[in-house]
């Protein structure tokens, strides 16, 4: 889609000590630099001088503010208007091959996803209309046969453990779900499995942690949930 929307706050802050996103970022930097910058970062704390520098330098962007104050605005999308910047004028595809995980017994592959009530990193709600899940996100979604294979039950709450050059992350207490994902996969929201994302899986060229290839192993959970997150149906 591609479509900016202005967004505006209507509720006070919930304490005078609650910072803005760019005021952490501004005082980072600040502390971190002091006076070996040669940015005046102090000048950021105004967010129309933010929207001049994403101008300048992001494409579609220009002339941010103004366009801002009109209401939504669409960036360039070359799918929607059939503009495409190759020799021939079309749309180029291209197939990559895909490496068998070789994974080891009992191992599943996880991947780390979003729920509908989630925007990023910032969580607006315990449910997901998505994957009929609602009341709570510490969940960890598996193959029914799978589940019947590894000796789990729909609705245990189980242990999840990551594995990557003999270095083992756990995180506690989440509930298995049956789920018609491919088998030898699993799935859990993101940041509740941050901590199982080893940081030295990155990818070869962007050093982006492998949040979506971690291997993992499930083990009942020795202690006892709440009634935790329910399945629709």
């Amino acid at each position: 889609m591609g479509i900016i929307n202005p967004s505006r706050g209507v509720e006070s802050p919930s304490s005078k000590d609650l910072l803005s996103e760019v005021e952490i970022i501004v005082r980072l930097a600040r502390a971190t630099f002091g006076d070996r910058s040669p940015f005046d970062w102090n000048a950021l704390l105004d967010n129309d001088r933010v929207r001049d520098h994403i101008g300048r330098v992001i494409p579609g962007f220009e002339d941010f503010n103004a366009r801002i104050r009109r209401g939504p605005f669409y960036l360039p999308n070359g799918a929607r208007e059939r503009v495409f910047h190759t020799p021939s004028g079309r749309a180029a595809f291209s197939v990559c091959s895909v490496r068998e995980p070789n994974l080891g017994p009992r191992e599943l592959l996880m991947t780390t996803v979003r729920s509908h009530d989630q925007f990023n990193t910032t969580v607006y709600g315990l449910d997901d209309r998505y994957r009929g899940i609602y009341g709570g996100r510490r969940v960890v979604f598996v193959n029914p046969d799978d589940l019947k294979e590894l000796e789990l039950k729909a609705g245990q709450w189980v242990d999840i453990t990551s594995h990557f050059d003999g270095e083992m992350r756990v995180a506690r207490r989440f509930m298995a779900v049956a789920y018609p994902i491919a088998r030898r996969s699993a799935a859990t929201y993101f940041p509740e499995a941050n901590v199982l994302v080893p940081i030295r899986s990155v990818a070869a060229r962007s050093n982006q942690p492998a949040q979506k290839c971690v291997r993992i192993t499930l083990q009942p959970s020795e202690t006892a949930g709440d009634a935790g997150p329910r399945r629709a149906g």
